[in-house]
């Protein structure tokens, strides 16, 4: 009897994803305290990626996020680095205020992937900015503070190729169909959806996205009451190419775990 031939060693098409919901505020030593604390739960149960939801280290007023924004080699992005490396897994912080550079003056909302070893691996900046009354008496013109970035992100994760959005972007399904066409199987979308619009729209538009182009959805998002009346609609959600839920977070069980299969 010939023995068969081995084979090659295929690599790994599971993936082990947490999302977290956070309530941020204006005060960014508590609100990363709480997120560190929550990528460590995340962490401990077996997360090879962790997705933290958009605003991570500030949710506050456009004024906050122009006074308070850092590069994405400052003191917040070396914390991440840090948490990325500490625990040996991919970190996708949702968002971050990123100090411009000159000649623009408007910061971006920026989106960050740290690798295993700390190195920032992928930025995206949000293309689509949230202008827009939704009815909860707090009127948003993220425009005001913050300049729309200028092209679709591919990261190449752990398994699977990742397409990074941010919140707002999911209402545009163009730029998903574009990501999907660049061989996307994972689309990113870290949030902080207002409470209207989330109780109307937020799983709906996941889900369909999901549909539309046979992808996974991880999409983390802020909950609950942020001060100076801004109040987000949280329900984070790890979604798979049939539309069906896997994970869903809530400020009682604020970390939730998934795992993607792309093996088909």
């Amino acid at each position: 009897m010939t023995a068969p031939e081995p084979q090659p060693d295929r690599p790994p098409r599971t993936l082990r994803v947490a999302i977290v919901e956070l309530t941020s505020t204006a005060n960014p030593e508590v609100s990363l305290e709480q997120a560190h604390l929550r990528v460590e739960a995340a962490a401990a149960g077996g997360a090879q990626v962790v997705a933290l939801p958009e605003a991570v280290p500030l949710l506050g007023s456009e004024g906050d996020k122009a006074r308070l924004a850092q590069p994405v080699d400052g003191p917040w992005a070396r914390a991440f680095s840090s948490w990325a490396r500490s625990h040996g897994i991919h970190l996708l912080v949702g968002s971050i205020p990123e100090r411009p550079e000159p000649p623009e003056t408007r910061v971006h909302n920026t989106s960050l992937w740290f690798g295993p070893d700390g190195a920032l691996a992928a930025r995206y900046r949000k293309i689509h900015l949230f202008d827009a009354d939704v009815g909860d008496g707090h009127g948003y013109a993220e425009s005001r503070s913050t300049a729309p970035g200028d092209r679709a992100v591919l990261w190449d994760g752990p398994v699977g190729r990742w397409g990074l959005t941010i919140c707002y972007d999911v209402r545009f399904p163009s730029l998903y169909r574009d990501l999907a066409d660049a061989g996307a199987q994972v689309f990113a979308v870290p949030s902080a959806f207002t409470v209207p619009t989330g109780a109307a729209h937020w799983e709906v538009l996941l889900r369909a996205r999901a549909i539309e182009h046979h992808a996974f959805v991880v999409a983390p998002a802020q909950s609950g009451d942020h001060g100076g009346g801004r109040k987000t609609w949280g329900h984070g959600m790890v979604v798979d190419p049939s539309g069906t839920v896997l994970a869903q977070t809530t400020p009682h069980a604020p970390v939730a775990w998934a795992t993607l299969d792309l093996t088909a």
